[in-house]
């Protein structure tokens, strides 16, 4: 082969390189994302309790949306409110857990049947929720001493303002349980959304997609796919 045919064959060769690394469209190819590594909370502690609504008829459809009453977090965000759990002991509280992993299509059905007037409690699932991407925990305290949850300045999934974050009315108690507990949320990477003080963002959500794998396949590499 001449000088000519080797200078042709390396710049096809070049070519082959660089659009292998691009998706359609000449865009870069996007870095592959993290490994699902769900967990099981009661398994990593059994002693933050469970509350899931969404197991049971008692919730804002009024039937059960789970097979069963279990949460499941992306292994770092569990793993961070394990610390926060352990870190109220001191004051003689723990976490009671009422959501965490929710199936993209569990936030569909709760979109296409909560009527158009309340629609800012529940997530687009045009957008997904960090729900969807395991990273987000709906959350509450109970009393070490007694094993019960505490009073907050509304119920859970509560659709009016008393469960807005910052809400100044309620009794004192109720606001500094509610207080407590976004503090030592906040304290190790979760942010709270604005209308429910219960629902806390992990800081890495966005390093996580969007997952509808059914509970019974969260923990397993079939998960992936759905």
């Amino acid at each position: 082969m001449n000088g000519e045919g080797r200078r042709v064959l390396m710049a096809g060769a070049l070519m082959l390189l660089v659009t292998a690394g691009a998706a359609p469209g000449g865009h870069a190819t996007p870095a592959p994302r993290p490994a699902r590594d769900f967990v099981e909370l009661q398994a990593l502690e059994p002693a933050i309790r469970l509350d899931v609504r969404y197991a049971t008829a008692d919730n804002l459809l009024g039937r059960p949306l789970y097979p069963s009453a279990r949460a499941f977090l992306r292994r770092p965000v569990a793993e961070a409110l394990l610390r926060v759990h352990r870190s109220l002991a001191a004051s003689g509280y723990g976490l009671v857990v009422f959501d965490a992993y929710r199936p993209w299509s569990v936030t569909k059905a709760l979109w296409d049947e909560t009527p158009p007037a309340k629609r800012g409690f529940v997530a687009n699932p045009a957008r997904g929720s960090n729900h969807n991407r395991g990273c987000a925990v709906d959350l509450s305290l109970y009393a070490r001493a007694t094993g019960e949850p505490v009073p907050m300045p509304s119920a859970y999934d509560e659709m009016t303002p008393r469960s807005a974050a910052d809400f100044a009315g309620g009794t004192t108690e109720s606001r500094a349980h509610r207080d407590r507990l976004r503090a030592a949320m906040e304290a190790d990477g979760f942010r709270v959304e604005h209308h429910e003080w219960w629902h806390f963002n992990h800081r890495d959500c966005a390093r996580y997609a969007i997952e509808d794998a059914p509970f019974d396949l969260v923990l397993s590499p079939e998960g992936a796919r759905h």
